[in-house]
Formats: C-alpha cells, structure tokens, sequence
C-alpha cells in the first residue's frame, strides 16, 4: 500500500526499544482490547517484528493495511476485525 489509502489510527503503540517477542505479545493484547473498526498503529524498531507481526497478523481477523520502514523503525497499522 503507497499509504494513501491508510486509516487514520485511533490507537497507537509504541513498542520502539523492546526486542521479541515482546512487540508481537503486546500487539496481540492491545488488539484484543479493540473494537471492531478502530485502528491501531504500531511502532517497532526490533527487525523481527517487521517479519513476525505480519505473520501473527495473517493467523488473525484482524487486516494489516500499512507497512512501512524509516530510519530501522516500522510503523505497522492494523484495521481491527471482530
């Protein structure tokens, strides 16, 4: 995705400085406190992340709109699905 089309985020967590698989566990709880709709950007600078979250994200409801990279940090944004 260009990030044109990427939903503004209602909720933001930022994980930068943490190694896995922490990233990845407190995306997983911040999810499921979440409402259908909402959208949650997620911020990480731990390069197993930008491999894993995709991954875990692919087993889930939940759609991963946007992933980019700046500088070794990764900005995930989620669209929360019920």
């Amino acid at each position: 995705m260009d990030g044109q089309d990427v939903p503004a985020p209602t909720h933001r967590l930022d994980v930068i400085g943490y190694a896995c698989p922490v990233p990845v566990a407190k995306t997983k709880e911040a999810l499921s406190t979440l409402s259908d709709g909402h959208v949650l950007e997620v911020l990480a600078d731990d390069p197993e992340t930008f491999h894993d979250l995709p991954l875990v994200l692919g087993r889930a409801r939940h759609r991963l709109v946007h992933v980019g990279e700046n500088d070794g940090e990764f900005r995930f944004v989620i669209e929360v699905v019920t």
